[in-house]
């Protein structure tokens, strides 16, 4: 998510000049090219279309059941807003047709409210016009501003590493070390996000590694869509391989009625296939980029690339890598393990990375001001600031792909869609139900990107329907995750656009090397589901 890095501080300020662009750009401007819209554009581009879908799809809504811990009661809220109050009691769910332990709801286990069975009702239209994209775009930056403020924290402690020279020195001794084997640390870092993501959803976290993992690539070779890959798209593939991750498998299995464990011994197969294919096709394609520069998918961009990531031109310009900057080095390093020790165990969220990444920050400047070749308060402090302003337009992005939710909310249409999907697939046999049921969850995955969202929404709904034509509830739960993220590799409402804007990414480059991991998500997973649904049916 990027136009930021030609003003980081130790990154190089030098223009790039034209003769210094690559063959492929020069020639993409002759031909005058179509040019594919920015993240901002593309962004804009689907918020208006929400808004006119606001006009033409028909409103509606389903009831909604929360708990209140206050009163320890549960809380039902109807189409029209009216709000009453039931004992939390297994009895009051089994009366509503809620097949969930209600000890889920006591032990926040389930915080968001979930869609009540055949409550759906048709409401007015309630369109939402030029006013309300405006305000949208702007209510879902509020609404994440404990993550943009993550990213500021994290591009001040960025802007301050990278003033001391710690990266430039660190990253100069990392390639004389790995010399002849350079994708092993892809593979690991790939290996450590697919770990994440099916274990603790480590998505939009990951984007704090982008910053130090990107001039590591490219010093070993590589291009941005390496990069991705091994970044976004591996913590993807394994948060839609998701075995116990809380916020995708276990909150949709508490919402679907059953418990998380059930199907996670095909869920953990699928989960070691997928992952095995991924490396293999990061090694096929780095590889290729390793061995032919101009194979790279985003090659036109590669000289504007470099000049954002590249660390320094050369080892003449490279400072020695000195005691303190290697401590510089290693504090910074540390932050992100303990980030994912405080998510794991002590139910981090962004606040407290942030706090933490903050702390770095402030260390690393004591550090870095005293003792030979210190650095001036004034000189750290404004790296810090650089830093953080690099990243605004990336903290933009996430609050603008939730307001593209925000509008359909508004407009009372993402609930008439989940309604119609549930009609769709009523009375099919369970082969063409499982397809179909990823085929939805495919489609609902853009309309509502979060997956702790969706699961609440549309579990309540959809799973009960596995009942009618005989097979388990944990199948559904499947279709969900690999319906789901095989949209969010493409869709521009998810983290994809947020992570091409920080590197300065074309849409179009991305699609071209992602395509076939959402061709093979969606059959390898839908056979996988086939599967079960034949060797499980009731």
């Amino acid at each position: 998510m990027r136009d930021h890095d030609a003003k980081r501080q130790g990154a190089g300020e030098a223009a790039i000049e034209p003769s210094s662009v690559g063959a492929g750009e020069k020639s993409h401007r002759r031909k005058g090219r179509f040019h594919v819209p920015t993240a901002f554009t593309i962004l804009f581009a689907v918020t208006i279309v929400a808004a006119i879908a606001t006009y033409l799809v028909p409103a509606g809504a389903y009831s909604k059941l929360s708990y209140d811990s206050d009163s320890g009661k549960l809380q039902i809220t109807s189409p029209s807003g009216k709000v009453t109050e039931e004992p939390a009691t297994q009895k009051t769910l089994k009366s509503l047709g809620v097949k969930i332990d209600v000890k889920q709801f006591k032990n926040g286990s389930i915080t968001k409210p979930i869609s009540v069975p055949n409550t759906y009702k048709r409401l007015p239209q309630n369109p939402q016009g030029v006013t309300q994209v405006f305000q949208a775009m702007v209510n879902g930056t509020i609404e994440g501003v404990d993550v943009i403020v993550f990213i500021l924290v994290l591009g001040g402690l960025i802007g301050t590493v990278r003033a001391t020279g710690a990266f430039e020195s660190g990253i100069l001794a990392l390639t004389k070390k790995t010399k002849g084997r350079e994708f092993a640390i892809v593979f690991f870092c790939s290996l450590f996000m697919v770990i994440g993501g099916t274990t603790i959803g480590f998505e939009e976290e990951a984007v704090a590694f982008y910053p130090i993992l990107t001039p590591v690539f490219i010093a070993l070779g590589y291009d941005s869509i390496v990069t991705v890959g091994a970044i976004f798209l591996s913590s993807s593939v394994g948060t839609t391989f998701s075995t116990i991750n809380p916020f995708s498998s276990v909150i949709a299995s508490n919402a679907a009625g059953i418990v998380f464990t059930e199907g996670l011994a095909w869920r953990m197969a699928g989960c070691v296939v997928a992952a095995i294919c991924l490396f293999i096709y990061l090694h096929w394609y780095a590889s290729k980029v390793k061995a032919d520069p101009t194979f790279s998918y985003s090659y036109e961009d590669k000289a504007k690339f470099d000049a954002m990531w590249s660390v320094s031109d050369g080892e003449a310009g490279v400072p020695d890598f000195t005691l303190k900057r290697r401590i510089i080095l290693i504090l910074f390093v540390m932050v992100f393990p303990i980030m994912v020790y405080g998510v794991m165990k002590l139910d981090w969220w962004f606040p407290q990375m942030a706090a933490f990444f903050l702390f770095d920050a402030v260390l690393i400047m004591f550090i870095a001001g005293f003792g030979k070749n210190h650095m001036g308060e004034k000189q750290l402090t404004e790296a810090f600031s650089n830093g953080s302003s690099s990243l605004v337009g990336v903290s933009l992005i996430i609050g603008l792909a939730r307001g593209v939710n925000y509008i359909m909310n508004q407009g009372l249409i993402s609930d008439t869609v989940l309604f119609a999907s549930s009609k769709l697939v009523s009375g099919m046999s369970g082969p063409a139900f499982i397809l179909v049921m990823i085929a939805i969850f495919f489609v609902l995955g853009f309309i509502v990107p979060s997956s702790s969202g969706l699961a609440v929404l549309s579990m309540p709904i959809l799973a009960p329907l596995a009942d009618t034509v005989g097979i388990p509830r944990w199948i559904i739960v499947m279709a969900y995750q690999f319906g789901q993220y095989a949209m969010l590799y493409l869709a521009p409402t998810g983290l994809v656009m947020a992570t091409l804007q920080m590197l300065d990414m074309q849409y179009s480059h991305w699609l071209k090397f992602v395509w076939p991991v959402v061709a093979f998500t969606l059959v390898f997973g839908g056979g996988l589901c086939v599967a079960c649904s034949i060797i499980y049916a009731v």
